[in-house]
């Protein structure tokens, strides 16, 4: 064990790990640069504390740094630690987390910080897909610190203490800080979409014991299960009224109503996370028009449509989840994509991007229309098109091109009212019901809204052996 647990950087470790678990590695390593007296200031640990130990059970490895020692700077031997750290956690398969609180690269160390810098990259992207990586920004994490939560899977930031930028606020022209704090949690979690989560220090850590609880631990033991207590054919009663609040609508079906939404903060119209379905973890996208608070009162509202915000981080969610063998649910309630100048600059690509990642994923794929699914949005939402396994539908879904009203405006262009509103009937009838949509096999079932837990459970069961192949080929493009 270790006494290294008494700095602040020790203390976030033991808080984060199950009690009495951690064990130190590389302790008493030093710097080996002796320009500009380094040797002659203290640093224990080389300002990063790295080593493993248990979150309920199970096996992670940790690595702190400490900005009391050097402000917590990155050098060689430092770097070193956090790489030889990766080498281990890909040995054994255990995922890698990363507590960050430093000043940046260490100057008295030039070129051997630079190097040790670029090996750390290394070892993430080597480690990506393999084993998750978890980021907690607790400190400054600027400059070249700022890639490393950018090349890990999940990151929270500590409201008012964590900064991230690659250029400080004040560095960026025609800003300052006080006009824009690019740094700070809230643009970081609202514009950039980099982190996922803010809150307390305490709150940050929870947030990654519930988040590795819920993971598996690498790409090929898939451990991320446990016994369900809660019953498989729970009627949703309140499912119906949760439609537009699809935050809400993905608790009642978990098991224990808990749903851990990630980016909660960035493209408020897609809803992602990770939820647990007889045991059994699920990552969850689902399109929302609504936001309602812990007392039931409406905050937020949008547009049924997609926007490349939500379409980013959807598709961000599906790769994490295909590349370590977690099913993914989808809950599609839209009618088209954000219309603005600002939307347009990033919208194809960042729907092309969502697009590919549901096609190109091979784990079981469920989806459940709870409302309108028009055009291309419709398609893009997990489709069967786009490699949907099972589609199921609430029976007031309306599948189609587009609203019945406005497609009667486009076909009968010098029609009167009277017959606009027939033939939308008309429309209606033929091309965007339900009914239709299951005739053409694109809907396998239609299932009340009280009813979405058991049938989705029975799916994920059905496609529990599911094996897909795809096109030899290195990796895609997009």
């Amino acid at each position: 064990m270790s006494n290294a647990t008494q700095s602040l950087a020790g203390t976030r470790i033991t808080s984060l790990l199950d009690e009495n678990s951690f064990v130190e590695i590389g302790g008493r390593v030093t710097a080996r640069n002796t320009d500009f007296n380094l040797t002659g200031k203290k640093q224990p640990s080389d300002g990063v504390i790295t080593g493993y130990g248990v979150i309920d059970g199970n096996l992670v490895y940790v690595y702190s740094q400490d900005v009391s020692v050097l402000n917590g700077t990155v050098g060689e031997m430092h770097a070193r630690k956090i790489s030889n750290l990766y080498d281990l956690a890909l040995k054994t398969g255990a995922p890698v987390i990363g507590l960050l609180d430093c000043a940046g690269i260490r100057l008295e160390e030039a070129t051997d910080a630079l190097h040790a810098f670029g090996e750390i990259y290394m070892k993430q992207t080597m480690a990506s897909g393999v084993i998750p990586q978890i980021t907690g920004i607790f400190g400054t994490c600027g400059g070249g610190m700022a890639f490393f939560p950018a090349l890990t899977d999940f990151t929270f930031l500590a409201e008012g203490k964590g900064k991230l930028f690659v250029n400080t606020p004040n560095a960026l022209a025609g800003n300052e800080v006080s006009k824009c704090d690019t740094a700070s949690a809230k643009f970081q979690s609202e514009e950039t979409g980099l982190v996922d989560a803010v809150g307390t220090e305490e709150e940050v850590l929870g947030k990654i014991r519930e988040l590795v609880c819920l993971l598996p631990s690498n790409n090929e033991d898939n451990d991320s299960y446990e016994e369900c207590n809660d019953d498989l054919n729970r009627s949703c009663e309140a499912m119906e009224a949760c439609a537009t609040d699809t935050g809400l609508a993905l608790a009642q079906i978990a098991d224990g109503q808990d749903f851990f939404e990630i980016k909660a903060d960035y493209g408020k119209d897609m809803a992602v996370g990770f939820l647990r379905l007889n045991g059994v973890t699920v990552g969850a996208i689902a399109n929302r028009s609504e936001i309602y608070n812990e007392d039931g009162e409406k905050v937020e509202s949008f547009d049924t449509v997609i926007s490349s915000r939500g379409a980013r981080k959807a598709a961000a969610l599906v790769k994490f989840c295909d590349a370590f063998s977690i099913p993914v649910l989808t809950l599609t309630n839209v009618t088209g994509f954000a219309a603005t100048k600002c939307a347009e600059k990033t919208m194809a690509k960042a729907v092309g991007e969502m697009i590919h990642a549901f096609a190109d994923a091979t784990v079981p794929k469920v989806n459940v229309i709870i409302g309108k699914a028009y055009g291309n949005a419709y398609v893009a939402m997990n489709s069967k098109a786009v490699g949907a396994d099972m589609v199921y539908a609430w029976p007031n879904a309306e599948i189609g091109m587009m609203d019945a009203s406005l497609a009667a405006k486009i076909m009968y262009p010098d029609a009167g009212a009277a017959d606009l509103t027939e033939k939308a009937q008309e429309y209606a009838a033929l091309q965007s019901n339900v009914d239709s949509a299951a005739a053409r096999g694109y809907v396998d079932t239609i299932i009340a809204p009280e009813d979405t837990r058991k049938y989705v459970i029975g799916a994920f069961e059905m496609l529990f052996t599911k094996r897909e192949e795809r096109p030899s080929k290195k990796h895609g493009t997009v």
